[in-house]
C-alpha cells in the first residue's frame, strides 16, 4: 500500500495528465508525446506543497516558452473532489499545488494502525541480500573504524529490512594467513617469556597486553606443559584458545553495542574444504591465470584493475586475495542476489579486483556492491584523542561505549555518510543539551512519554486503534489546523519516501537526519500548541497527533539501534 505523500503525488499526476490531454484535444498544445515529469517538495514552503516540472520538460517538444505551457495546463486543472486548494505558475514555468491543510491528516491514522510497520515499503521485494560488515581482525579488540563499521552495517541492514529486502548479516572471521601466523608466534614469545624464557616477538608480531594476559590465562590453567609440545603443535593450540576468547569479547562487545549478526563465517574453513583451491582452478582453467617469479597471478589488469595480483606465492601459500575470491563465491553459491560489503578506506583499491575476480569466475559483478567507510577523527577538549582516556592506549569499541554510551555513540556514527570523513565530538556527545543531537531527539520521545502520562494522571482517555476510523476521531483530526501542527503531520507522511531513499542511496544517515529533523519540528510544536487543552476535540487530536510522532520516533530509533527513553 502506498503511503499518503505518495498517493497524493499520484492523484496530482492523474489531474495534470488529464488537463494536458484537454489542451492537447483543444490544439492549446500540440505535441506527440507526454514526457516523463516529477513532483517534489518544494524547499521553499512558500512555493507550495509540491510543484511539478512537466512544463520545462516538455517545451521543446511543444516549442513553446514553459511558463505558457504552464499557464496553459494550470487553467485546466478540475480541482473539485481534491485537496487542491490553490494553483499557482512561477517561475520558467513550476506549477506549484498548495493543498487544503487537512490533505495529510489521514497519515496519522495509518501510523497508529501500522505501528513498528509504518514505513515499509517494498522496493526490495523480498530480493536476498547480505551485509557483510565490521569483519575485524580477531586477533585484538576492535578499534573506532570497526565501531564505525558497526553502527553503519547495523543500521543499513535494518533500512534494507523496511524497505522489503530479505536480509542477512554476516561477521567474516580472518582466521587463516599470514597475520595468523604471526598471531601464533607472538603467543608463543610471550609464553616462553613468561616463563622466564629467552624470547622475542617476531616482526610485524603483535605486542598488546591483550598477547600477555592470554598467555598468563593460560599459564595459571596449564601450567608449563606446552614448553615440551612441538612447536607448530604448540602454536596451534595457543591460537585456538587466544582466537576463542577474542571472539567472544568481540560478540559481548558489538552485543553491548546493539549489533547482532545472524552468522560468522571462518575465513580457515574455505581452506579447510578446499574452496580456495577450487577457485584458483576455476580462474586457471578460465584462462585468467599465470606464472612468474614463482607465484601465481591473476590477471586482474584484464578486468579494470591497476595491476595483477598474485594468488599463490612463490613459497606456495595462498594469498589472502585467494580466500577473499572464494569466499564471495561462496556468498554467491549461498543463493544471494545482492552481496553488499562494508571496507575501510584502506581497501579502496580492493574494489576492481574483487569486481573483476568475481566476473573471471562467472559471476555478475554489479551484484556485489562495495561501501568504502572514511576514517573517524576522536576530539575531546578540542583536541584530537587518539588514545583512550582509560588505557592511555589507542580507543576501542569498548571505550567509545563506556565513555558515551551506545546511543550517542550509534547515533554520532551515522550522522554522515558512510564516504564522508567524521569528527566525534565526545564532550558534545555526552552533553545533556539541545546542542547534542542524540538527546535532542531522544528528548522529544521522553517528552511525548510525559503528555501521556499527564493524560492517564488526569483520568484522560487516550486514543483507541480499533475506533481510529470512527467521525468522532476524524472530526478530532479535523480541529488541527494550524501550521506547526500541519508541519509535523507533513514530516510524518515524509517516513515511508525516507525509508525508500535511504535504501536505494544505501545511506542509513539519512534516518539520523529525519529523526533529527521530526524532534525539531515536534519541539516548535510543543512550545507553541498546548496539547491537553480545554478544547476537548482539539486535545483530542492532538493527542493523535503526539502518539503517531512517539510511534514514528521509536521506528527511527529501531533502525538506529538507539533506545527510546521515558524519562530524561
Amino acid at each position: 500500500m502506498n503511503d499518503i505523500k505518495t498517493q497524493t503525488k499520484d492523484k496530482l499526476k492523474e489531474v495534470i495528465l488529464m488537463a494536458l490531454k484537454k489542451a492537447m484535444d483543444e490544439n492549446a498544445i500540440t505535441t506527440c508525446a507526454i514526457p516523463d515529469f516529477y513532483l517534489e517538495v518544494p524547499q521553499n514552503k512558500g512555493h507550495g506543497d509540491f510543484a511539478a516540472n512537466i512544463a520545462m520538460v516538455m517545451a521543446k517538444e511543444a516549442r513553446m516558452a514553459p511558463r505558457k505551457i504552464g499557464e496553459i495546463i494550470a487553467e485546466r486543472i478540475e480541482t473539485d473532489g481534491t485537496d487542491i486548494e490553490k494553483i499557482e505558475v512561477a517561475g520558467p514555468g513550476f506549477i506549484n499545488f498548495y493543498l487544503k491543510p487537512n490533505w495529510a491528516n489521514s497519515v496519522i491514522i495509518d501510523i497508529l494502525k501500522q505501528g513498528q510497520d509504518y514505513g515499509r515499503v517494498d522496493i526490495g521485494k523480498g530480493k536476498k541480500v547480505q551485509v557483510e560488515f565490521v569483519s575485524a581482525n580477531p586477533t585484538g579488540p576492535m578499534h573506532m573504524g570497526n565501531a564505525r563499521g558497526a553502527a553503519l552495517g547495523d543500521s543499513l541492514a535494518s533500512v534494507l529490512k523496511m524497505a522489503g529486502y530479505d536480509v542477512e548479516k554476516e561477521f567474516y572471521i580472518n582466521d587463516a594467513g599470514n597475520q595468523i601466523e604471526k598471531f601464533g608466534l607472538s603467543l608463543e614469545a610471550r609464553y616462553l617469556e613468561l616463563l622466564g624464557y629467552e624470547s622475542s616477538i617476531p616482526e610485524g608480531g603483535y605486542h598488546g597486553e591483550d598477547i600477555k594476559q592470554h598467555m598468563k590465562d593460560l599459564i595459571s590453567q596449564e601450567g608449563d606443559r606446552f614448553l615440551h609440545v612441538d612447536s607448530s603443535e604448540r602454536r596451534a593450540y595457543f591460537i585456538d584458545y587466544a582466537l576463542n576468547k577474542n571472539l567472544k569479547r568481540m560478540k559481548q562487545d558489538l552485543e553491548r553495542f546493539g549489533v547482532e549478526f545472524d552468522n560468522w563465517f571462518s575465513e580457515n574453513t574455505l581452506h579447510e574444504s578446499g574452496k580456495v583451491k577450487e577457485v584458483i582452478e576455476l580462474l586457471t582453467n578460465n584462462g585468467h591465470t599465470y606464472e612468474k617469479d614463482g607465484a601465481l597471478w591473476f590477471k586482474a589488469s584484464q578486468f579494470g584493475a591497476a595491476k595483477d595480483e598474485v594468488l599463490i606465492r612463490n613459497n606456495g601459500i595462498p594469498t589472502y586475495f585467494a580466500s577473499d575470491i572464494a569466499y564471495h563465491k561462496n556468498k554467491f553459491d549461498r543463493g544471494f542476489d545482492w552481496v553488499i560489503d562494508i571496507w575501510g578506506a584502506d581497501h579502496h583499491g580492493h574494489v576492481p579486483r574483487m569486481k573483476g575476480a568475481i566476473s573471471a569466475i562467472g559471476y555478475d559483478p554489479e551484484k556485489l556492491t562495495v561501501i568504502i567507510m572514511q576514517l573517524v577523527m576522536l576530539y575531546r577538549n578540542g583536541q584530537i584523542a587518539r588514545m583512550s582516556k582509560r588505557t592511555g592506549k589507542a580507543v576501542t569499541l569498548v571505550d567509545i561505549i563506556d565513555e558515551v554510551g551506545k546511543d550517542a555513540a550509534r547515533f554520532f556514527f551515522n550522522l554522515r555518510s558512510a564516504d564522508t570523513h567524521l569528527d566525534f565530538d565526545i564532550d558534545l556527545a555526552i552533553k545533556q543539551s539541545d546542542e547534542n543531537p542524540v538527546y535532542y531527539v531522544q528528548y522529544a520521545h521522553a517528552r511525548i512519554c510525559s503528555i501521556l502520562r499527564q493524560t492517564q494522571e488526569r483520568g484522560i482517555k487516550q486514543p483507541e486503534i480499533q475506533n481510529l476510523c470512527s467521525d468522532d476521531i476524524k472530526k478530532c483530526l479535523g480541529t488541527l489546523h494550524l501550521q506547526e501542527e500541519f508541519d509535523l503531520i507533513k514530516k510524518l507522511a515524509d517516513f515511508p519516501s525516507e525509508i525508500k531513499l535511504a535504501a536505494e542511496n544505501l545511506s542509513p544517515y539519512r534516518i539520523t537526519n529525519y529523526t533529527m529533523e521530526l524532534a525539531s519540528i515536534f519541539h516548535s510544536f510543543y512550545n507553541k500548541c498546548k496539547v491537553l487543552c480545554d478544547d476537548k476535540n482539539l486535545a483530542f487530536g492532538r493527542l493523535l497527533l503526539v502518539k503517531s510522532v512517539q510511534q514514528v520516533l521509536q521506528n527511527c530509533f529501531g533502525i538506529l539501534g538507539i533506545e527510546a527513553p521515558e524519562r530524561m
